[in-house]
């Protein structure tokens, strides 16, 4: 059994490649760093090192895999056309200039196995994601091609965190990664083609869409909001874990999670029970207090030209409990938080986009941003109601 691994980056190798790998498959990664492809072709296996919070760290052995270097592009379309598998880790930047790749690999695998569908896993933090490759690889298959009953595409919903690895450690191993333990898979059920892969690390679902908006307004929400409200208070702060430890912070920070739970959970009431929302916000804000991953408040604040956008965590939360007529008090505090945002790197700088934010956007004022920045319509009923959650009007 074989996998193909489009990204042998940090989700790839720690999530991905170590879920099939112990699952007994041959991992075969997909990357342009030269070296990583090197050295994984040397040794054949790699290491993920699993941080626990205050605990000692567990080394596992990642077996079975090698690499191909995504630039020979004859090479990749022969790995895909006798993989079982394939899945994708490498950003949505990233996505189209692998497309052409993986069109000319499903067709061979057509070529050589016309009665074996081929299932596209879409490891990636992003909505939509079947569509998005649906249209990419239109582009490049002929227009006869069997597409709908021939390819799968598996949307996933990615919650493994994994640290920025320090220069330091890389230059003791180049493969090794550092990970959390969460290591659960979760993917579409319905997309499949052919029977799903087995292991105890996958969680297949039968409503993925639910899953993806859990992620985005539950994890990545929480997070967003340590990060912004931990920075009101501790301006000098550097890591998450730090600001969580105050009990006012974090009791602000799991309010909006809680105000979002209860938007999930009426927007999709059989998939989300708020008896499983209550224990999933538990489990991450302790996961967010892991000191040993060593998230910063730059890194997971960074980024509010993005962040809050009316389709992303925060304001895209809001949306939704205004739609079902929760409360979503603590979220506005949390935007409002959002807007005071400076934290810098270990150079002390801010972030471009939003050293950009604050000369710009700062000083027209909370409304302009969040007609600019946030693009609400007041015009828009429901729109004009979070505008007004914001700003107290």
């Amino acid at each position: 059994m074989k996998l193909v691994q489009f990204g042998a980056g940090n989700i790839g190798r720690s999530f991905i490649g170590q879920v099939f790998s112990q699952a007994g498959y041959e991992v075969v990664f997909i990357d342009i760093d030269t070296k990583i492809v090197q050295e994984l072709n040397n040794k054949k296996h790699y290491r993920v090192i699993i941080k626990r919070n205050n605990q000692e760290d567990e080394e596992l052995i990642v077996r079975n895999v090698r690499a191909v270097n995504g630039k020979q592009g004859t090479l990749v379309a022969e790995e895909l056309a006798t993989a079982d598998f394939v899945s994708t880790s490498v950003g949505k930047g990233a996505l189209t200039h692998i497309m052409k790749n993986l069109a000319d690999g499903i067709r061979k695998h057509h070529d050589l196995s016309p009665d074996k569908p081929v299932d596209i896993i879409i490891a990636e933090n992003i909505r939509n994601g079947s569509m998005l490759f649906r249209e990419e690889l239109h582009k490049h298959l002929p227009d006869n091609f069997p597409f709908e009953s021939y390819i799968g595409l598996i949307e996933t919903s990615i919650g493994k965190m994994v640290p920025i690895m320090r220069e330091e450690d890389l230059l003791q191993d180049p493969l090794w990664v550092f990970a959390e333990p969460y290591n659960t898979l979760i993917l579409d059920k319905k997309g499949f083609k052919q029977p799903l892969p087995v292991s105890t690390a996958i969680m297949p679902v039968d409503n993925i869409q639910a899953y993806v908006d859990r992620k985005l307004f539950i994890h990545n929400l929480g997070h967003a909001a340590a990060a912004y409200l931990g920075f009101q208070k501790y301006p000098d702060a550097e890591f998450i874990y730090q600001v969580l430890a105050d009990e006012k912070v974090y009791r602000d920070v799991r309010a909006c999670m809680e105000e979002a739970a209860r938007g999930l959970n009426k927007a999709y009431p059989k998939d989300l029970p708020l008896k499983k929302l209550d224990e999933h916000i538990a489990d991450l804000l302790e996961r967010f207090q892991n000191q040993s991953l060593g998230y910063t408040i730059f890194r997971v604040g960074r980024d509010l030209y993005r962040k809050l956008d009316k389709n992303d965590r925060l304001v895209g939360a809001m949306l939704l409990a205004k739609r079902y007529g929760v409360p979503c008090s603590a979220i506005a505090g949390a935007v409002r938080a959002a807007v005071d945002f400076r934290s810098r790197d270990e150079y002390g700088n801010l972030f471009p986009r939003d050293k950009e934010f604050s000369e710009i956007e700062v000083p027209r004022g909370i409304e302009s941003i969040l007609e600019k920045v946030c693009r609400l319509d007041p015009s828009v009923p429901l729109e004009e109601a979070v505008i007004k959650e914001i700003t107290g009007s």
